[in-house]
């Protein structure tokens, strides 16, 4: 079975992942900015000092150099102090050198073109240092001469200074990181307390403790839960539903039954007295099986257009009823659809129009709109209209004993209805029949 982390484990880590990748770019960034300014620092300090080494310089008459005993940087006269000078004489070839490189031979540049400056690392047998280089021709009293000032720093200073700001960098970098992990991790524990409280009420209506999901959730979630409940009931509906049918079933076979043992005991009634009793019950199981069947209103069921479903019922009962030379009228936006099981729509038309269509005269006229949230639907006819309009819902009761039919129809139409949440109400037609309306309503 393949491993499916959990939501939390997929933020923790997509959060983890991120922050470190945040943190990693960050401090690489101001890690190298703070390199470059220390560097550009040091070069700044080293090109100063080159200045203050031309504001003592001197050419004697025959253009020989002539530098001070002392400086006003006290490390270019200690030995070994980590900062290096030296003066090149191109014309003489004579050098000059700080009393601090006494002992030592650090890597002075020789060349520079005059009026550059040239900044360099280089390596030398003490280490590496940081190098600054300049070219001028330099006037004296009374001479000039090109000369090539090199001034040194040992790096190990610049060294250690980007280390200690590395370490105090990624010191503080981590520790926020790990604190905006914590902080993360209780703003997503707390996000998602709501989807625990959901899967603990699912739980406990798996078990029973309860009927529906009652909590109240973030509007996120409550769409799911809300959903979850419909779900809940259309399935105990549905349940209900068939357990009804059984019992019913059950009940409503038992005087059929009844007849028919009566019957053995009178030979000469018994064959009619069967087709009678088998026909009631055939009668019984279909209404009992249709409503059992019904898928009842569906939140879920893709939208159905009605306008196909009832010109197709009505091409069906022109050919069914084509010795009475009936007109049927559709009046049905070919736009309208409404959510409903197809098989239930076909139930429910199909009936109704096969009603009005037995008992029409000449004209058989259907309407279907919407208005709202409620779908209409009205049928009527120019037959002779209904008698009573409350018992003729009821199974097996007829308007004529002579006309075909079982009393079936519309009693299972009725069903349908109220599974739907709507109402089916009889009346007269204006074309001097019945008139049927139907009304459902979206949930």
């Amino acid at each position: 079975m393949r491993f499916d982390p959990s939501i939390r484990a997929r933020l923790l880590l997509g959060a983890a992942l991120v922050l470190m990748a945040f943190v990693a770019g960050a401090g690489v960034a101001v890690q190298r900015a703070h390199a470059d300014s220390v560097r550009a620092a040091h070069f700044a300090r080293l090109q100063g000092t080159i200045y203050l080494l031309l504001a003592g310089a001197e050419l004697d008459a025959a253009g020989a150099l002539v530098m001070p005993a002392a400086f006003p940087e006290p490390r270019l006269s200690l030995p070994g102090s980590g900062l290096y000078a030296k003066i090149f004489n191109v014309n003489r070839r004579e050098e000059w050198q700080s009393a601090s490189a006494v002992g030592i031979s650090p890597p002075f540049q020789r060349s520079s073109a005059v009026g550059q400056w040239r900044y360099d690392t280089v390596q030398g047998a003490g280490g590496a240092f940081l190098a600054v280089t300049y070219g001028v021709n330099w006037a004296g009293r009374t001479v000039a001469a090109p000369l090539v000032l090199s001034v040194l720093e040992d790096k190990a200073e610049f060294d250690r200074e980007i280390s200690v700001f590395g370490r105090t960098l990624w010191t503080w970098l981590g520790g926020a990181a790990v604190l905006l992990l914590l902080s993360q991790t209780l703003l997503l524990e707390w996000g998602l307390a709501p989807l625990g409280r959901v899967a603990q009420e699912i739980r406990r209506i798996e078990n029973g403790e309860q009927a529906e999901v009652v909590g109240r959730y973030p509007t996120e979630i409550a769409a799911l839960t809300n959903n979850l409940n419909t779900l809940i009931k259309q399935e105990r509906i549905r349940q209900t539903r068939y357990k009804e049918a059984l019992s019913f079933l059950a009940h409503s076979l038992k005087t059929p039954l009844a007849v028919l043992r009566t019957a053995l005991n009178d030979p000469a009634q018994l064959p009619a007295m069967v087709a009678q009793q088998v026909t009631r019950m055939d009668d019984i199981v279909r209404h009992q099986l249709s409503r059992a069947a019904a898928s009842g209103s569906a939140r879920f069921a893709p939208y159905l257009p009605i306008a196909p479903i009832l010109n197709r019922i009505r091409d069906s009962l022109g050919k069914v009823y084509a010795g009475k030379g009936l007109v049927f009228t559709v009046d049905c936006p070919p736009e309208l659809s409404w959510r409903i099981d197809e098989g239930d729509a076909f139930e429910i038309l199909g009936n109704v129009l096969d009603n009005a269509a037995k008992w029409a005269r000449h004209r058989v006229a259907v309407r279907a709109s919407r208005e709202g949230d409620q779908l209409k639907i009205r049928v009527e006819d120019d037959g002779p209209g209904f008698s009573d309009t409350q018992s003729i819902l009821q199974l097996h009761v007829r308007m004529d004993e002579k006309v075909p039919g079982h009393g079936v129809g519309l009693a299972v139409v009725n069903d349908l209805v109220a599974s739907h949440h709507g109402e089916l109400t009889l009346s007269r037609a204006d074309l001097g029949g019945a008139r049927l309306d139907i009304v459902l309503r979206a949930i």
